[in-house]
């Protein structure tokens, strides 16, 4: 689901350039990919953005490990606590992530495209 004004090949690149983020990724015995997330952090709050498995592996745990790599990688860098967000129109992952003990958090988000 890629919006006009994200590039997620742009953004995988960045991440592996900063010292604040990378990508981590699941493969198979064969090597393959079948999962990935990138992982940042502002030096106090974390966050998750793209996690993804192949559709072959959902609902084998890939996901669930993938978040809780993210997670050690954040605590390993002192962030305090993890976020991310979910689209509206992507509403069916907030089960998967509150399964794994996140919450939906009342914030108002504000943005601007620069």
């Amino acid at each position: 689901m890629v919006v006009s004004y994200n590039d997620p090949a742009a953004d995988f690149r960045l991440a592996m350039t900063g010292v604040c983020s990378d990508v981590l990724v699941a493969e198979e015995d064969q090597g393959h990919i079948i999962g990935s997330v990138l992982v940042g952090h502002d030096g106090h709050r974390g966050w998750l953005y793209y996690l993804a498995t192949a559709t072959r592996a959902q609902g084998s745990g890939v996901g669930r490990k993938l978040v809780e790599a993210a997670e050690q990688w954040l605590r390993e860098r002192g962030a305090v606590k993890a976020q991310l967000l979910v689209r509206e129109r992507n509403s069916g992952v907030v089960s998967f992530y509150e399964r794994l003990g996140y919450e939906v958090t009342p914030r108002v988000l504000m943005s601007k495209c620069l």
